[in-house]
């Protein structure tokens, strides 16, 4: 399972959704939270070049915000990186295939 690490405020609406989207995946994250730490503000700033949060990162890759990983999830590009497996399509007996 790869490493997430997401940076938020307590009060970010993006935050919270970003954070349920993940959770809804069963997926464990990190959360830093930027309001009066200096160091996880500085460190955002570094890694993702923007003052917005939430910022996501799973492993070295720079997903960006919520509206960019719920795109990536939106496309079928997240699972692949979070290390999850797709869900498998139904199997479809010949009988449901052909009811005639």
């Amino acid at each position: 399972m790869p490493n997430v690490i997401m940076y938020t405020t307590q009060i970010c609406p993006y935050c919270v959704r970003a954070k349920s989207l993940l959770e809804k995946k069963g997926v464990a994250f990190e959360e830093r939270r930027i309001e009066g730490n200096r160091e996880f503000m500085r460190e955002m700033l570094e890694r993702s070049r923007r003052r917005t949060v939430p910022q996501i990162f799973i492993d070295d890759y720079h997903v960006g915000g919520y509206d960019d990983l719920a795109r990536l999830n939106a496309v079928g590009k997240l699972d692949p990186l979070l290390g999850l497996s797709p869900n498998p399509e139904p199997e479809v007996t010949e009988e449901e295939a052909d009811p005639t």
